[in-house]
């Protein structure tokens, strides 16, 4: 069965950097885009970055110049960078990929757990 799972949360103050990295195991035929989302208790779940096939970017207006997507598809692995994180933040931050496996000629999406970043003031 396909597993994604994160890794790199934790607690920051108000300014600095943490890295995550999601890491996909399993059956996997191909993947297609990546991405980065975030959940904060009582809100909406935002797409903060996303990654593409062709290695293109797109960001959430609140994170762009703060925040870099990367991906490595031979190790089936992608990367959050965050700088200058803010209190505003603080979120569960799962990652998610549209993946081709043996059940299905067309793609679905996968789901991480999520791990959780504060950001303290």
């Amino acid at each position: 069965q396909v597993q994604l799972v994160e890794s790199g949360g934790g607690l920051v103050q108000a300014g600095g950097s943490l890295r995550l990295s999601c890491v996909a195991s399993g059956l996997i035929l191909g993947i297609n885009d990546m991405g980065w989302y975030r959940q904060a208790p009582g809100k909406q779940r935002e797409l903060v970055a996303v990654i593409f096939s062709g290695g293109e970017t797109n960001y959430a207006d609140s994170v762009k110049g703060r925040f870099a997507i990367s991906r490595d598809s031979a190790k089936n692995t992608l990367w959050l960078q965050m700088n200058n994180l803010k209190p505003e933040g603080t979120a569960v931050y799962t990652c998610n990929g549209r993946m081709y496996t043996g059940d299905s000629s067309l793609p679905r999406a996968y789901w991480g757990q999520g791990t959780q970043v504060t950001v303290s003031s």
